[in-house]
Order: structure tokens, then C-alpha cells, then sequence
């Protein structure tokens, strides 16, 4: 029998179910495929599909549980399996998409979702393995996100008044209803923040921490809680490069030989949370903060018509700084120029 190289147990995750099928790889390049299973993706499907994977695993190498990050609906089986200490990794969607395409697979279903996920753990080497966040973090995501939520609500029911105030005969009866609920949503939003902030007063190691970067022109608490929990404390970021990835401000580039396809812009495939906590603070930079202002008129000179471009490039560096002052422990001197996490 040829020896087992790697072993993987493949799971697409949806909303109530989940597939799942185990690829075992031999040295000699042969691969053996379970059938797919469904289960729910619950506590009682988990156990199921545990005491399934068991009888198709071998003890001969550590398997790896391998499943896409599928908006919030892995989480609960990424938790289940780290308190069993079993080795998780989450990718991105988009990942299992290029991987599928390379084996040539041009059917998409849940079935075949697994399987190429089997295959692709025991091809592929994962560097890091899924790790639960502190507790702390967990609820400081929940908090920050509300918080965010809020706001895009009191932003969409500002615009409804402003709109029928403008209107020929507003009726008052809604101009009243609609005032009301945007002081509503300011206590909430008051309440809220209220509760972030109790929730990092509880980490003291956080919380002295968290006042290094907010030495920074331009940045917030509430922008820092927002990178905090969604990094979450940069705990798995182990270059400046893996953190532009991760936030989608890392740059794309189409060209071949003399032909450039459209122009160079940021991959966008990333934490979206992370970009929005960041542009209100990369504007006042390009004010306030003197050396990101110099920065900020260096690429804008070269780019008059596309502004934006400036703005992006900060919320870059912004967030690098950011990386860098919670990394060293440090606090941001203008005079020294601490641009992007190193001295210039």
C-alpha cells in the first residue's frame, strides 16, 4: 500500500447544511475520494459529521478540515472543531474558485465544491490554521459592526427627511416620525459606543495597547476598535504585505509585454470593514497630518483628475502605521516621520 501523504476533509458550508468529502493523497500521486455527505450545520449534524469523518480518516497523518469563509455561516463548525483540537483553515471564496479552474472543473455544485476543497487541502500547504479569537475581540467585532450599522441607518433616514422637507407639502405627522427615529438611533449610537469601550476597558493589555496608534493624526478610537476586532489584534498578520491583502488595499497590475490592461488599482478582495473604518481618517490626514499631506499632494499632483488615488494611497499607509505602532509599541512623532511603519 502506498504511504499516506495527506489527508483532508473538504466542507462547503451553506445557511442550515453543509457537504462534506475526505481526499486522502499517497506519495505515488494517487488520490482516494470519499462519497459526499450532507449534514446540518448545527450541534447534532457537527457530532454526525465527525463520527463520519472518523471512519474515513486514517491515523497515519493529522488531517486538515478545510472550508471557505461563506459570509458567518462557517464560524459555528470553525469554533466546533477548535475546541475539539482539530486543525481548521478557512479561505476565501474566490481561492477555491482559481483552484477549481486549474483542475479544469466546469461543474459548480455543493458536491463538487467539497470535493475540490478535499483536494485542494491536500495539494496545497497551509501556513496558518484557523485560531478562535479572544473572546474580547469576538464582542468588539459584534459592537463595532452595530455601530457601523447604525450610522449607515441614520445616514439613509437623514436623506428621506432631507428629501421630503424638500418635497412641495411635506406632511408633518412624517417629518416628526422620521426625527424621531434618527434621535432613537443617536442614543443607540451613543449606547453603543458607550459599550465599546467598556469592552476594551476589560483587556487591560487592549487598552493600553489601542492608545499607541491613536497617537495618530487623523485616527480614532473607534477606527482602531474596528481594526482591532476585525484583524482581530493582528494576531495571524505576520508582514505589512499579508495585512494589505487582507484588508483589499493591496495593488493589482494587468499587463504583457507592451500592453497595459486598464489602469492599476487596489484588489478590493478583502475586508471591506477595515477600508470603510479607514477613509473619514486618511481625508483629515491629507489636512492635518504633515507628512501624509506631503504624500498625499506628491501623487495627487501626478494624478489631478483621480483624487481618490491619494486617498486610497493613505488609508495604505494609515493602516501599515497602524500595524507597526501596535507591533513595536511605539507612539507616532511627525518630527521622525514614521510613514507606513518605517522611520524616513
Amino acid at each position: 500500500m502506498d504511504k499516506l501523504f495527506k489527508q483532508c476533509v473538504g466542507i462547503d458550508i451553506a445557511k442550515h447544511k453543509f457537504t462534506a468529502c475526505v481526499s486522502r493523497y499517497c506519495l505515488s500521486d494517487l488520490q482516494e475520494l470519499s462519497d459526499v455527505e450532507e449534514f446540518e450545520n448545527n450541534k447534532t449534524g457537527f457530532n454526525q459529521f465527525l463520527r463520519w469523518s472518523r471512519k474515513h480518516l486514517l491515523k497515519e497523518t493529522t488531517p486538515v478540515f478545510l472550508m471557505e469563509a461563506t459570509g458567518i455561516y462557517y464560524e459555528a463548525l470553525a469554533y466546533h472543531l477548535h475546541e475539539l483540537k482539530q486543525d481548521a483553515a478557512v479561505i476565501l471564496p474566490n481561492k477555491a474558485k482559481y483552484h477549481a479552474q486549474s483542475l479544469h472543473v466546469k461543474t459548480k455544485n455543493d458536491i463538487m465544491d467539497s470535493r475540490v476543497l478535499a483536494t485542494m487541502g491536500c495539494l496545497q500547504r497551509f501556513k496558518h490554521h484557523w485560531a478562535s479569537p479572544k473572546p474580547t475581540y469576538r464582542q468588539l467585532r459584534v459592537l463595532t459592526r452595530f455601530y457601523s450599522d447604525l450610522h449607515k441607518q441614520k445616514t439613509a433616514l437623514a436623506n428621506h427627511l432631507e428629501a421630503l422637507n424638500s418635497s412641495g407639502e411635506p406632511m408633518p405627522s412624517i417629518i416628526k416620525s422620521y426625527r424621531k427615529m434618527v434621535r432613537e438611533i443617536d442614543t443607540s449610537i451613543e449606547n453603543n459606543l458607550t459599550e465599546i469601550r467598556k469592552s476594551v476597558a476589560t483587556d487591560s493589555e487592549l487598552q493600553q495597547r489601542i492608545q499607541k496608534p491613536e497617537t495618530i493624526k487623523g485616527v480614532g478610537f473607534i477606527t482602531l476598535a474596528v481594526i482591532i476586532a476585525e484583524t482581530p489584534g493582528f494576531e495571524l498578520i505576520t508582514s505589512r504585505k499579508q495585512l494589505a491583502s487582507h484588508a483589499g488595499l493591496d495593488v493589482t497590475e494587468r499587463q504583457s509585454g507592451q500592453r497595459v490592461y486598464g489602469r492599476t488599482k487596489i484588489s478590493k478582495k478583502g475586508n471591506s470593514h477595515i477600508r470603510a473604518a479607514l477613509y473619514l481618517p486618511a481625508m483629515v490626514a491629507s489636512r492635518h497630518n504633515k507628512p501624509l499631506r506631503e504624500d498625499y499632494n506628491r501623487i495627487t499632483s501626478k494624478n489631478p483628475r483621480h483624487k481618490k488615488i491619494g486617498v486610497t494611497a493613505l488609508q495604505r499607509k494609515l493602516l501599515l502605521l497602524i500595524y507597526t505602532l501596535w507591533k513595536t509599541g511605539e507612539i507616532y512623532e511627525e518630527a521622525n516621520r514614521w510613514i507606513s511603519g518605517m522611520r524616513r
